[in-house]
């Protein structure tokens, strides 16, 4: 088990996530632009309630840089909240719509505009926009292409999302899913192994043997598990592990040495290097720390 591996940071994991989230965006945009014949086309995905545009294509100007949609806001706003495409043949003189971005569209010169939600789980989760300079007839013609690409970047999201969920799923520590008395089991049949090894002399029945130990110990999940900080460099022997996985049934020095032809005295000292090696006053607390460092399960 290498102890100085260190889980990956979630917060770029996050940023991995919403980066491909926004390539699939603008792959979407340009879709939309070339499906419908609009020269321009925008989208973005809701980030903290808000969608933010973060995908442009065929504009002229950085009019639209910055843009970010709220619920019930403009063309896209209220698309997002109807969970169905609006449009707009002239927006500057457009009544239905809220004109709080006008700085953005009329800045980019856009008369013309379609918002087609993108809708995951009945969720806005984005919004597509296709525009153009000056007055344009939309009706189903430019509408419909729209709405199927705004689909078809909500099916390939979900598709991320699901895929996203299992991954999470198989790295989450199995031990979560262990009862109290599964976990001790675990630790039982481990301690177990341990001691029948010492007993056999096979060199390479003892090596399946603690490649055994390894799956074991792996099923607590502990190892994996995310890290604020990197796990100290900290060995312990054979014997130390042995003494300290018995010490964590709760079994007393005596109970240890019998099951492991040790001496009392010499069960004491390898628990005294182990509780030095790992920084614990007790027994109890060095059984802690090495499950806490994935030493043990």
């Amino acid at each position: 088990m290498n102890l100085q591996q260190v889980a990956p940071d979630p917060r770029q994991e996050r940023a991995d996530d919403r980066a491909q989230d926004r390539r699939l965006v603008a792959d979407a945009t340009r879709e939309l632009a070339r499906r419908t014949r609009f020269p321009v086309a925008f989208g973005g995905l809701v980030e903290n309630g808000v969608a933010r545009m973060t995908a442009f294509h065929g504009t002229h100007t950085d009019a639209l840089a910055g843009l970010s949609v709220r619920a019930e806001r403009g063309l896209g706003g209220r698309a997002m909240v109807e969970l169905r495409p609006r449009m707009t043949g002239d927006y500057r003189t457009a009544r239905q719509i809220t004109h709080d971005y006008d700085v953005y569209i009329l800045g980019e010169g856009i008369g013309t505009l379609i918002a087609a939600p993108v809708i995951v789980d009945g969720v806005a989760r984005g919004v597509l926009y296709g525009g153009a300079w000056g007055r344009w007839d939309i009706g189903g013609v430019a509408a419909a292409p729209a709405v199927q690409v705004a689909d078809d970047l909500a099916k390939e999201l979900a598709r991320r999302d699901d895929a996203r969920r299992r991954l999470a799923q198989a790295n989450a520590p199995v031990v979560d899913s262990l009862s109290a008395v599964q976990r001790e089991e675990l630790r039982e049949s481990y301690a177990e192994l341990r001691a029948i090894s010492k007993s056999i002399d096979d060199a390479a029945i003892r090596e399946r043997l603690a490649e055994v130990e390894r799956r074991l110990a792996a099923l607590s999940g502990i190892a994996e598990a995310p890290r604020t900080e990197p796990i100290p460099q900290v060995r312990l022997s054979p014997r130390e592990i042995d003494v300290l996985a018995r010490a964590g049934l709760g079994e007393t020095n005596a109970q240890i040495g019998a099951l492991l032809g040790l001496r009392e005295a010499t069960v004491k000292a390898y628990l005294s290097a182990a509780m030095a090696k790992l920084d614990a006053s007790t027994r109890h607390a060095a059984v802690a720390q090495a499950r806490k460092w994935g030493l043990l399960p």
